[in-house]
C-alpha cells in the first residue's frame, strides 16, 4: 500500500470495514472504490496495479476492506452482508473524502460481484471488475454448470471485465455496455499486472470522457 493512503474506520452494520484512500497528484476528476476477493486482501496485485493506473489518471482510490477481513477471518461472510456493509463503505465515503466526484466501482472475484450487486444502488458511474467468477466450481463433474452472468447482465452503467485467458472460473462474454479483456494468467491476474493496469487506463479514459 501506498505510505501516504488515510486510512478510515467506518461502522457497518456487520462491524467496521477499513478504507484506505490516496488522492492523485492533482485535483481528482472522478472517485474509484475497490473491494478484494474473498480470501484475498487489497494488497492484490490487480487491485494494486488498478489503484496506480487510476491514481495516473486523476481518480482519487479507495481500497476497501470488508469486516470479516478487519476482525482477521479469512472465510467470507455471506453475500447479504458484504453487500450491506460495502453500501454502508460508499454512503459514508460520498459524505466524506469522495463527495462531489463522480463514482465508480469494482473489485476483484467475490469484491468484483459485490460492486455488480449494489451498482444501482450506490449510484456508480461505471464498474470495473477483475477476475469475475463467471462460473463457481461445480461439486462434481456430472453436475449442472451454473452461471453468474445475471449479475454482470444486471449493470446498465459501463463495465470493464480483466479475466485471464486460463481462468478456471471461466470468461464473460462481451456485452452491450461490457467490454472483456483478456489477458495472461490465471484467476489470480499475477502474470502481467502491467496489461492489466493498461486495459483499466484505458477503459478510465473512455468512461471519464
Amino acid at each position: 500500500m501506498p505510505d501516504d493512503a488515510t486510512i478510515l474506520e467506518l461502522d457497518t452494520p456487520h462491524g467496521l470495514a477499513r478504507a484506505h484512500v490516496q488522492a492523485p497528484p492533482g485535483p481528482p476528476v472522478a472517485a474509484l472504490v475497490l473491494g478484494h476477493g474473498a480470501g484475498g486482501s487489497i494488497t492484490a496485485p490487480d487491485l494494486q496495479a488498478v489503484a496506480g493506473a487510476a491514481r495516473a489518471a486523476g481518480v482519487t482510490t479507495v481500497l476497501v476492506e470488508q469486516p470479516y477481513r478487519v476482525t482477521g477471518r479469512r472465510s467470507a461472510a455471506p453475500a447479504r452482508q458484504l453487500d450491506a456493509a460495502w453500501t454502508a463503505v460508499i454512503a459514508q465515503l460520498r459524505d466524506g473524502p469522495l463527495a462531489g466526484l463522480p463514482l465508480l466501482v469494482g473489485g476483484r472475484s467475490a469484491g468484483a460481484r459485490v460492486a455488480c450487486r449494489t451498482a444501482e444502488q450506490v449510484g456508480a458511474a461505471g464498474v470495473l471488475c477483475l477476475a469475475f467468477p463467471l462460473h463457481p466450481p461445480r461439486r462434481s463433474p456430472e453436475a449442472e454448470q451454473k452461471t453468474r452472468l445475471p449479475e454482470l447482465d444486471a449493470v446498465r452503467v459501463p463495465i470493464l471485465v480483466v479475466q485471464g485467458v486460463t481462468d478456471p472460473f471461466g470468461m464473460p462474454p462481451h456485452g452491450p455496455q461490457r467490454t472483456v479483456v483478456e489477458v495472461e494468467g490465471n484467476h489470480s491476474l499475477k502474470a502481467d499486472a502491467g496489461a492489466v493496469a493498461s486495459a483499466a487506463a484505458a477503459w478510465l479514459d473512455t468512461v471519464l470522457r
